[in-house]
């Protein structure tokens, strides 16, 4: 793929934030939230009513790409705009951002935001160098080692501000890790911490705090990812503080805790827009909402148990539509054309050239992103509907040009070929009916490494 740098000549001017006030921008990323966990995407049985809420007054967005199919990879994608082909890593194997790495933080501070993240980061340990606030974020509450990232009750979060990350002491849980069964067992009534609702008051705080001034905020809570030690309260994977509507659901413990997982991140959601109306920012603000990777099968959750990948083949892990392909949701009122959907293909490494469109960033590190701002506002982008998007997995990748779709399996194997608009559940290989294409998106594979 050729990178492209956003210039000043690629930024319409009725789209640039310099001719009057920066827009706030709110982007969720949920974790291991399947394309068809959300109501908005064909889910029946789990509620979703302010993320539904969100997609009538917005847009949706039905080919937008996480940056891969697991975590770590897929946020390095997202904070530096590159895709997999132009990364150090494309699996969770440890990574440690680097000083040189442009993030979509720094290009914010820059145009005069004021940064702030909670949940989880995966880009550095405690004293590493790695730590959001050296990459652009002024301030961060969550999870900083991604191993530690998956207990809901831990003795601790890190709160990032300024100069310094310190311990944030959550009353009353156990040690991150620990596996002694006696120290990872408690009674449903014995009320513990819940880490989401830490990160979820750092967050609302931080909006308040800056509210008078442009801010960007990422919220990369973990929900509905699973615990794969087995809740400490639950029993399972799916770690909650209660089952809640679910409760007398006649459904297996894991699988009403997964379905509160959902519900409970939809509520925040709701939360989060209420306050944003109560503070009179929901007009001069930009929300976004999607996941990391395809839904997982962990924990002792069974990934079809809700058709949490809906129409598509696979799940977290995999390259096939079911792992990498997310819903995503944005709302802008006023801006975004209420109850609007776009088929066109985006990925999560489009993010940062959409943040420089947005505040009229010029001179932007170059990069593989295009801005999905004008999809967004309901305007036609020839160029959107003709690039290609990549990911990969290991020795596994995809591409998709169009509507077309191939996997390669490894450097040695055949490219399978998919025509999603009649195959969305990739079913039917028509590599050997479809030559040109074939060699077309072989080709683009073996650029997009350069």
């Amino acid at each position: 793929m050729v990178a492209l740098a956003i210039t000043p000549a690629l930024i319409p001017a009725s789209l640039s934030a310099a001719e009057g006030d920066k827009p706030n921008v709110i982007f969720i990323y949920a974790d291991d939230l399947g394309y068809g966990d959300l109501g908005c995407f064909g889910q029946k049985r789990i509620q979703t009513p302010h993320l539904d809420q969100m997609a009538s007054d917005g847009v949706k967005l039905t080919s937008f790409y996480a940056g891969c199919t697991v975590c770590r990879p897929s946020r390095l994608v997202l904070w530096t705009g590159k895709h997999l082909g132009h990364q150090p890593i494309n699996d969770n194997k440890p990574y440690t951002m680097q000083s040189s790495d442009f993030t979509l933080a720094k290009l914010m501070k820059q145009q005069g935001y004021v940064t702030g993240g909670v949940g989880k980061w995966a880009m550095g340990t405690p004293g590493s160098g790695g730590e959001p606030i050296y990459h652009g974020f002024d301030f961060w509450c969550g999870y900083l080692d991604q191993s530690e990232a998956h207990n809901y009750f831990p003795t601790h979060l890190w709160r990032c501000e300024g100069d310094k990350c310190e311990k944030l002491p959550l009353e009353g849980n156990v040690l991150m890790g620990d596996k002694k069964p006696e120290n990872r067992v408690a009674k449903l009534d014995a009320r513990k911490t819940y880490s989401h609702d830490v990160m979820t008051k750092e967050a609302f705080d931080f909006i308040r705090r800056n509210q008078d001034k442009p801010f960007l905020l990422h919220l990369h809570w973990t929900l509905p990812h699973a615990n794969n030690e087995g809740g400490r309260v639950t029993g399972n994977g799916s770690e909650v503080p209660t089952y809640g509507q679910y409760k007398d659901k006649n459904w297996p413990d894991v699988e009403k805790g997964f379905a509160q997982m959902v519900t409970y991140l939809d509520g925040s959601v709701g939360q989060l827009r209420a306050l944003l109306k109560e503070l009179d920012l929901e007009e001069n603000t930009l929300i976004c909402f999607t996941s990391d990777n395809g839904p997982h099968n962990e924990g002792g959750h069974n990934v079809n148990y809700f058709d949490s990948n809906g129409p598509l083949k696979g799940f977290k892990r995999s390259v096939y539509e079911g792992g990498i392909r997310e819903p995503f949701v944005a709302v802008w009122p006023g801006k975004i054309p209420a109850g609007t959907e776009s088929s066109t293909t985006f990925n999560a490494y489009d993010v940062l050239a959409t943040y420089a469109e947005l505040t009229g960033a010029k001179d932007v590190p170059k990069n593989d992103g295009i801005s999905f701002l004008p999809t967004l506002l309901g305007k036609p982008d020839p160029q959107a509907a003709a690039r290609i998007s990549y990911s990969s997995f290991n020795k596994w990748e995809a591409a998709r040009w169009k509507d077309y779709k191939a996997v390669r399996k490894g450097p040695n194997q055949p490219l399978e070929l998919y025509d999603l608009s009649v195959d969305i559940g990739e079913e039917h290989d028509i590599a050997k009916d479809q030559p040109a294409m074939v060699e077309k998106l072989t080709n683009f594979m073996a650029e997009a490494k350069d």
